[in-house]
C-alpha cells in the first residue's frame, strides 16, 4: 500500500525535531533538516549532505519536498525574466524579475487565479483554483533570488506580491511566507524591501495594521471616484472608498507607514479633470505616494492607455499638492512579461 506522504515543510522547527526524537534520532537532527529546507532550498532529501544515507532514505519514506518547477522562462532584451511556475500539483502560476541598474525586484504571485472581477486585469479571467502555500510562496522568491545572482551578478533586492491572486485573500499563507522570507533561518531578507499589494480590502488592511507587520502597504486604486472605480473594479461596490479611506487612516495610524497607490491612467475613463483632481483629494488623507502605471492591453478593448498628456497633467497636479508621484514604464514587453494584476497573459 502506498503512503501518502506529506510535505515536509508543512513541519515546523519543533515538529521536525520532535519527528527525530520519536524515530530514536537526536532533536538536533530537526535544526538540519530546517536549514536545508528554508535557508538552503534544497529540492530532495539527497541534497542533505551532512545527514546519513539511512536518515535520508528514512525522510524520503515518509515525507515529500513539493518544490516549484521553472515550466517555462522567458527572457526579455532588458533583463527582465517571466516564469511559468509549476507546482506540485500541475497548475501554474507566473513569476517576474524585474532588473534596473541598481537592484532586482521578484514580482510573485499568492494565488492560482483571483476570485475579483477587475475588469481590465487578466488573471481575473482566470477561476481561482486555490490558495498558494506558504512555501509556494517561497519558492518563487528563492527562485528569482537564484536568477538574479546568476544572470545581473547580485542577490535579489525587493520583493512585491503583485502577480496572480488578491494576497490579502490568501492572509494566513502570505504572512507565514513573508515570515519565512525573513527570518535569519531563511532568505533574511528585510520586511522593508517587501510590498503586499492589494485591490483594497478594508477589513484585512486593519489586520495587518493590528497585526503590526512591518512590510510595505500598496492599493491598487486606479479611480478615486466611486462610480468609476465600482465600474472598473465592481467587487469594490462592496467595499467603498469611504470604507477604504478610513482603513488606510487606520493603518497610518498604527504603523506610521506610508501607503502607495498603484493607479493606471486609461483613455476615456479616468485620464480626465475630475479624475484628477479626486486623487489628489483622496493623496491627502494618508501619507502616501502615487505610482503611475505604464498599461499593456490585454485586448483591443475599452482599456487601452492614455496619452501622454494625460500623465503629464496627473503628474503636474500631484507634485504642486507635493505628492511624490513616480512613473512606472513596463518592463519585458518583448516577452509579454509585465507583472501581475496588470499583466498580459500568453
Amino acid at each position: 500500500m502506498q503512503i501518502d506522504k506529506k510535505d515536509i515543510r508543512s513541519l515546523s522547527k519543533e515538529q521536525l525535531r520532535d519527528f527525530f526524537v520519536s524515530q530514536g534520532d537526536k532533536a538536533f537532527r530537526g535544526n538540519q533538516v530546517y536549514e536545508w529546507l528554508w535557508n538552503k532550498g534544497a529540492h530532495s532529501f539527497e541534497d542533505m549532505s551532512n545527514l546519513s544515507l539511512a536518515t535520508r532514505e528514512m525522510l524520503d519514506a515518509n515525507f515529500v519536498i513539493n518544490h516549484i518547477k521553472v515550466d517555462s522562462m522567458q527572457i526579455s532584451t532588458d533583463g527582465t525574466i517571466k516564469n511559468g511556475v509549476k507546482l506540485h500539483d500541475g497548475l501554474i502560476v507566473e513569476s517576474v524579475l524585474i532588473p534596473t541598474e541598481t537592484r532586482t525586484t521578484a514580482c510573485v504571485s499568492s494565488q492560482v487565479g483571483c476570485s475579483l472581477d477587475c475588469e481590465f486585469c487578466a488573471t481575473a479571467r482566470l477561476k481561482r483554483m486555490r490558495n498558494l502555500n506558504p512555501d509556494e510562496i517561497y519558492d518563487q522568491v528563492l527562485t528569482i533570488d537564484q536568477q538574479s545572482r546568476q544572470n545581473h551578478g547580485h542577490p535579489l533586492s525587493n520583493i512585491v506580491f503583485m502577480g496572480m491572486g488578491e494576497p490579502l485573500m490568501n492572509y494566513n499563507n502570505v504572512q507565514a511566507a513573508i515570515e519565512k522570507i525573513t527570518s535569519e533561518e531563511g532568505l533574511g531578507m528585510s520586511p522593508k524591501r517587501i510590498t503586499v499589494s492589494t485591490s483594497g480590502l478594508p477589513k484585512m488592511i486593519k489586520k495587518l495594521a493590528d497585526d503590526g507587520v512591518k512590510f510595505k502597504l500598496a492599493v491598487s486604486l486606479h479611480s478615486a471616484i466611486e462610480e468609476t472605480r465600482n465600474r472598473i473594479m465592481p467587487f469594490t461596490k462592496s467595499f467603498p472608498l469611504t470604507d477604504l479611506r478610513d482603513a488606510l487612516q487606520y493603518w497610518y495610524s498604527k504603523t506610521k507607514s506610508r501607503v502607495t497607490y498603484e493607479y493606471v491612467i486609461w483613455r476615456d475613463i479616468n485620464d480626465d479633470k475630475a479624475s484628477i483632481d479626486a486623487l489628489v483629494k483622496f493623496c491627502k488623507y494618508v501619507p502616501c505616494k502615487v505610482n503611475l502605471i505604464e498599461y499593456n492591453p490585454i485586448d483591443d478593448g475599452e482599456f487601452q492607455q492614455a496619452d501622454e498628456r494625460a500623465t503629464n497633467s496627473y503628474i503636474a497636479a500631484l507634485e504642486k499638492n507635493d505628492i511624490t508621484v513616480v512613473v512606472r514604464r513596463s518592463r519585458g514587453k518583448d516577452i509579454d512579461a509585465a507583472c501581475g494584476q496588470l499583466a498580459n497573459k500568453s
